[in-house]
Formats: structure tokens, C-alpha cells, sequence
């Protein structure tokens, strides 16, 4: 659709169904799901929105985002997802510090809630399709049969790493209409229809832990308190004792208390013996890693090898790799060059120019075959 924001035409890319098409549009009380609501009504037969109440630490949201489906003319509904978000996506953040892997708890809730039980929910109401304000695109590609999840327009803000676990289903049932937009015209034709969100700040932390302590979160959370252990350097030399292995990230240097006359990094983390492992700049380096709960996209599955872009971590800029299959379940991914501070836990992401080619679950890093991981313990 086109429509004019500051005197600009502008096009926004809203896949229309039918008229008789209904759409459930997940409303955070931000600008962008807020815009992304408009944007729906105006395109399709029937719209809604619907808060997915998730913490307490989001109460607010549903009162925002009900006040913008108001203004909208729409229907609003608040889901409570509580239960499901505390086991699918809380318990596993925890349970993946606890065994010395950093997870990614945005992946799993997409996965998991946003666009699993928001997406069976809309379903059970009658709706054809959810949408969200996430800046990504989806379109169907004809000759392979398969629904492509590419790059948003406007590079600063693409979504497509978070995205990237999505399987075909769901992008079947999913609209994203600022793909094709940037955020200052986001906040632009937001202003411009009166809507409150316009100027609201964007969340860029974990949603469930507002004070960022996730080392106190999973204590009260978990009711464990993990032991202390063997800070050691690569050679199994002891340096010291550190106070629990989820205080520790892979290229960590604040905070370890440990003093050897340079700096020096956490370059593993034992969790099976208690222990982390502490070295220079170099340690932090490898060319390999492997990856497991696999998600293809652009293709059905991998034959051989592929020349790929990869993204290690959300902010990581993308680098030259080649991809090959390990094993029936695992994925390896080899780069040009070598990378700094690959992590277990986290998602790799693999690009093919703008589309998403495939996306895993970071499980071992460096060595080769059953050769022991460089980086993490799998």
C-alpha cells in the first residue's frame, strides 16, 4: 500500500489475502506494532490486535497497546502466556546459563510464544494470518515452494537474526508490513496519526530481568545457587576461584578478580568440571563451530556445501563461511577467517545475499570431527 508521510509517498509492502481475510496483529504498545496495526486495517478484510501478557515486568504494555487499538478502531484482546513463557523460554534461559552455555531468550520466544502459541491462539479465534511490527520480509518463491524470510529495507533495524527460527508454517501465517519501511517513517506516520507510541522509547534488554542482573534472576528464579570453582589458564594451571559459572560469558574481561600481569579473557566455560577457562586476546579466535536445532529456510535441507554469510550474535556483522552437514542433526560452519568469542547457546545465522538460508543453535566450537570444542563445552 502508499501512503504520504511529511508530503513523501512512501509504499509499504502488506500481502492482501482477501477481503474476507482476518488478521490478529500482536501489539507490544510500541511504535511499531502500533503502525503495524494501522497499516493491516487499512489492507485486509477484518483486523484485531492482541497484547501477550508474558511477566509482570510487561503490565504496561497492555494498556498502551489497548489505547492505540482505541484510537484504531479495532478489536483488542490481552492473551496471558505467563505459564508457557516462564517454562518455554525463562526455564531454558536459566537452565542454558546453568550448564555454561549464554543464551539468546528473544529466539526461543519467538519460536515458542510469539509466533507459536500467539499464532494457535489467533487461529482458535477465527483469524487467517498474525502480524507483527518486526522489520523483516517474507515472500513465497514459486519455483522452490517455500517462503523466504529476508532482509528488512532498512538495514539498521533488520530482524531477520531473531526471525530466523521460523519454520515454514509460520511464515505462512505471518505478515510483517515494515519490511519495506525505515524507522524514521515509522515514527513519521505514527506521529502523524496521533498515535501515543510515537515517540515511545524502544526496549533493547531482557524483558524479564528489568534491573539486567541475570545472575540474581536465576538464583531466585531457579532456587540454585551454583558453587564456586577453578579459574585456570589454558595449560590447567589454577589462577584463582570464581564465584558460580552463569557470573561468566565467553570474552569476558571485567569482574574476574584475577590478576596475572595482562589482560586476559574467559575462553571457556567446564561446566561438567566447575571450571573456567582464562587466556589472552588469542584464545578467543576460532574458524569452526557446529550448531544443532536446526531451522532451513531458504532451502529444505543441505546437500554438500555452501558458500554463506554468518551471524554469530545479534550485533555480530556478518562473515564469509562454508557450510556442510557433520551429521544427520549438526551443522558446521567454517569461516574465511577466524572469529572472535564464539558462543554455545547462541544462534548462528546463515544469509545467502538478502535471504535467510538456515539458522542453529551454537553447540561446539573449533576442533573437527569428536575433537573437543575450543571455545564451549556442548
Amino acid at each position: 500500500m502508499q501512503y504520504k508521510s511529511n508530503g513523501i509517498l512512501c509504499q509499504s509492502k502488506v500481502t492482501v489475502i482477501n477481503m474476507q481475510s482476518s488478521t490478529l496483529i500482536a501489539m507490544s504498545g510500541g511504535v511499531d506494532s502500533a503502525v503495524a496495526a494501522y497499516l493491516i486495517k487499512t489492507s485486509v478484510g477484518s483486523a484485531a490486535g492482541a497484547t501477550m501478557k508474558l511477566s509482570d515486568a510487561g503490565a504496561n504494555e497492555a494498556v498502551s497497546a489497548a489505547e492505540t487499538a482505541r484510537r484504531l478502531g479495532i478489536e483488542h484482546y490481552v492473551f496471558d502466556f505467563s505459564a508457557e513463557f516462564s517454562r518455554e523460554v525463562v526455564d531454558r534461559f536459566c537452565s542454558t546459563y546453568l550448564n555454561g552455555a549464554t543464551p539468546n531468550p528473544c529466539i526461543y520466544c519467538n519460536r515458542k510464544i510469539k509466533f507459536g502459541r500467539f499464532l494457535e491462539r489467533a487461529l482458535e479465534l477465527g483469524y487467517d494470518k498474525v502480524a507483527t511490527g518486526h522489520y523483516a520480509q517474507i515472500e513465497y518463491d514459486r519455483e522452490s515452494g517455500r517462503y523466504i524470510l529476508l532482509r528488512a529495507l532498512d538495514r539498521a533495524k533488520d530482524q531477520t537474526y531473531v526471525l530466523s527460527v521460523l519454520n515454514q508454517y509460520q511464515l505462512s501465517k505471518t505478515l510483517l508490513p515494515l519490511g519495506s519501511m525505515t524507522k524514521p517513517q515509522v515514527r513519521a506516520l505514527a506521529a502523524e496519526l496521533g498515535l501515543g507510541a510515537a515517540e515511545r522509547p524502544e526496549s533493547q534488554d531482557i524483558c524479564f530481568i528489568p534491573d539486567h542482573d541475570h545472575a540474581r534472576f536465576i538464583r531466585e528464579h531457579t532456587g540454585k545457587i551454583p558453587p564456586r570453582g577453578k579459574f585456570i589458564d589454558t595449560d590447567g594451571n589454577v589462577l584463582g576461584e570464581h564465584s558460580g559459572i552463569i557470573n561468566y560469558t565467553i570474552g569476558q574481561r571485567k569482574g574476574l578478580g584475577v590478576s596475572v600481569g595482562r589482560p586476559i579473557y574467559v575462553c571457556r566455560i567446564d561446566a561438567a568440571d566447575n571450571r573456567v577457562v582464562l587466556g589472552g586476546e588469542d584464545c578467543l579466535y576460532e574458524k569452526r563451530l557446529y550448531a544443532n536445532e536446526l531451522n532451513f529456510v531458504a532451502l529444505g535441507s543441505l546437500a554438500g556445501s555452501m558458500r554463506v554469510t554468518a551471524k554469530i550474535r545479534y550485533s555480530h556483522k556478518e562473515v564469509p563461511a562454508v557450510i556442510t552437514m557433520a551429521s544427520e542433526h549438526e551443522l558446521c560452519v567454517e569461516f574465511d577467517s577466524p572469529q572472535r568469542a564464539i558462543t554455545c547457546g547462541q544462534t548462528v545465522v546463515l544469509y545467502s545475499d538478502d535471504a535467510v538460508v538456515a539458522s542453529g543453535t551454537i553447540c561446539r566450537v573449533g576442533g573437527g570431527g569428536d575433537a573437543p570444542a575450543g571455545g564451549c563445552q556442548g
